[in-house]
Parts: structure tokens; sequence; C-alpha cells
């Protein structure tokens, strides 16, 4: 028996019912990332080719996914497996966190819906505006909510609700196609329903793609770190489409089942042709390369896709011919999540050992606080990120 998202739903919600953090701890928030942050003049470092750990957080901050604006400005998500009331920080040069883009809105809706359920993927598209996925749950819709960094203010909210979405949809993470003014949502979903969502930024309006294809769908292969199965719900974790990035042309959508060994590749022209149907669709797909059990993916100006092997612990990177080598292993790499491309030419992942939460370590959390997020130089220069 393998693990459906609906029971990690529950235990998500489990997690968060016993997780109880005090208003002193949130009012150190700030204080904690400082205490831990780099130098001032850290940012203005000449480029290494060593990997670097960028900035390291506190039980109170583990990241989830990172977006980088085109001013460079940083983003996190914290990942919901912890429990935390903040969802969305800023990451300052510093390495200090605050909570964005307010605390009302970095913290759990209120009655006017001002506030956030439960964050992963976020990115910020050439307008600068960040994207923030707020996934849906037995209560609630899902939602793109678009923040706009430059003027501060709420530029428009986007719900995904039934049917685009299910009773086990898991709203993960997104890419942004500038060139059609789309965003595609990876739902992870139960494993047989796992499927891309394309959304229309204008209009708001969405379909949901893939459903169920071999391409989003989990393979029946085991995720082993530190020497044991990671389950999910008691049984073996299979998780579908996840990692998901997109070419600096919005030409080609990459992406593939975080519990799989490929990335494929799709022309962004395919995705939004409303006259293909799902075969029509599955034809146009193309297996770019190998990779390991993964949670995020990246791309380079050169075609290089980077990969967070979550069960090696490293970075890997498939290049344009389809091979796949390691380009990091490091024991600071424990369960690297998502990645983006700063306007500095590195690419920024975090670190966030999920495989210690409570959620996939049996309701035990055994995290030891190696939250961080680190960077390296891209291979090829010429991907924003967005």
């Amino acid at each position: 028996m393998t693990l459906t998202v609906s029971s990690f739903l529950e235990l998500r919600s489990t997690v968060k019912a016993l997780t109880l953090i005090s208003a002193a701890a949130l009012s150190s928030h700030v204080a904690s990332a400082q205490s831990q942050a780099p130098t001032e003049s850290h940012a203005q470092q000449e480029i290494s080719h060593e990997l670097e750990t960028y900035a390291s957080f506190d039980e109170t901050t583990p990241p989830g996914n990172i977006a980088i604006g085109p001013d460079g400005r940083k983003f996190l998500s914290v990942h919901g497996f912890y429990g935390q009331p903040v969802k969305i920080v800023e990451l300052f040069n510093d390495g200090s966190v605050k909570p964005y883009p307010s605390e009302a809105w970095a913290s759990n809706p209120d009655e006017n819906q001002i506030g956030f359920y439960d964050v992963l993927g976020l990115n910020v598209d050439q307008n600068g505006v960040l994207w923030m996925l707020d996934t849906s749950g037995d209560d609630h819709a899902g939602r793109l909510v678009g923040w706009n960094t430059r003027s501060e203010t709420l530029e428009k909210i986007i719900y995904i609700a039934m049917p685009l979405i299910n009773a086990g949809s898991f709203l993960n993470d997104l890419a942004i196609d500038n060139k059609h003014g789309k965003i595609y949502l990876a739902d992870t979903a139960s494993n047989n329903r796992a499927a891309i969502v394309v959304v229309d930024i204008k209009t708001g309006q969405a379909r949901r793609v893939l459903e169920g294809s071999e391409y989003t769908q989990a393979e029946d292969v085991d995720m082993i770190i530190e020497g044991r199965v990671i389950t999910l719900g008691g049984q073996p974790a299979r998780l579908g489409v996840n990692p998901i990035t997109i070419d600096v042309d919005s030409n080609w959508l990459y992406f593939g089942a975080m519990s799989g060994s490929a990335i494929y590749r799709v022309k962004t022209d395919d995705l939004v042709d409303l006259s293909l149907d799902m075969d029509a669709l599955e034809d146009k797909i193309q297996r770019y390369g190998d990779k390991s059990l993964s949670d995020g993916i990246t791309i380079d100006g050169g075609g290089n896709v980077y990969v967070t092997s979550v069960t090696q612990g490293a970075v890997e990177v498939t290049d344009s011919t389809g091979n796949s080598r390691t380009l990091y292993k490091d024991q600071r790499i424990v369960w690297p999540d998502g990645f983006a491309y700063g306007p500095d030419d590195y690419i920024y992942f975090t670190v966030n050992e999920l495989h210690r939460s409570a959620v996939l370590n049996g309701g035990e959390n055994a995290s030891k606080g190696e939250f961080k997020v680190m960077r390296f130089p891209a291979l090829v220069k010429g991907k924003t990120g967005r």
C-alpha cells in the first residue's frame, strides 16, 4: 500500500494542532535569525566556485522554497511540516528574516481571509510580483496570491477551487510563463490524480492537464534516507509531480515526479493549446534526462537542469545531452528542497531536513536545526529564475 496525499493532509493538520508556539518565540523570530546571520558584506563578496551556506535559521524558520526578485530581494516560505505560525518571510542580506508581506498576511487567515493557510511554492515574475501558492484544505480553496514587491500592495488573488482540484489535492510548486501570461502549478495530489494546473494570470481561468499521466505519477520506488525508507501515513512515500521549472524564454516547462527518476519537458505552446486532449499532449512530452528522487529543479541559460537530490543529500545537474552528475555532495545538505536563480548568477536552495519532521518520521520531530539557505554559481549564466 502506498501513501495518499489525503493521509498527508491529515498528518499535516495533526502536526499543526500539536505545535504550540509562544508569543515570545514569535516576537524573537527576527532576532533569532540575526544572531546566526552572515556578515552584512556577504552579498558583496566576489563569486566563489565553492558551495556556500548563505544563511542559517533556528527552529522558527524551517525554509520551504525560495524566490528571488529581479532586484535581488529574497523570500522564503516556511515549511508547513513543522507547524510554525509564520508562513512567509523576507530574507535579508545579513541573514535576518521578517514576516512578509506583513505579520498579518504571514500568519493564519483572519475573518477577512488576510493571511495564509500553508504556502510552499512561491516565485517572482518579471514585474516584481511575488506569487505565493496557498494550498487547499477541507474547508477552503487553494489560492494564488500575487503581491507587488515594488509598490508593496496586493496585486491579485486567484482562487483554485473544485473541480480544478480535488479532495486529495496538494498544490505544491509553481513556474511562471512570462511569454503566455500563465502560471503552472504542480498538484502532487493522490498519486493517480497528480496533475499540472494551467492558470491564466490576467483572467484567472484555469484548467487541469495530465491528471494521472505516467509523466505526473510517482514511480514505484522507495525513498531511502539515512538507512530507512521514508514513510507517510505509515506507508512508503510515493509522491507525484512536484519539481517544476521553466526556461528563461518560457519556451519549455520542465517537470517530474518527486518519486521519479526522469526529468520531462513540454513546450509551453503545447501546454496552452486548448485543442490538445491528454493523449495528444502526452505525445508532445519529451524525456529530458535522468534525476534522483528530488524536491526541486531549476535551469540555467545552457540547458543545465539542477536537481535537489533528497536521497543523496546532494545537488545534481542534468545537461542537455540527458547525462546526470553530482555537482555538490556535502554533509550540510540535509534534505535540499527548493531552488531560485538570483540576478547575481548564483543558484540558491533551501535545506530543511524534512525527513526528520514529524510528518515523515512516524509522528516524531527529530530535526537537528540544520535549516539554511545555500548557494553556488551557475555553470552557465543567463537564467533569471522567473
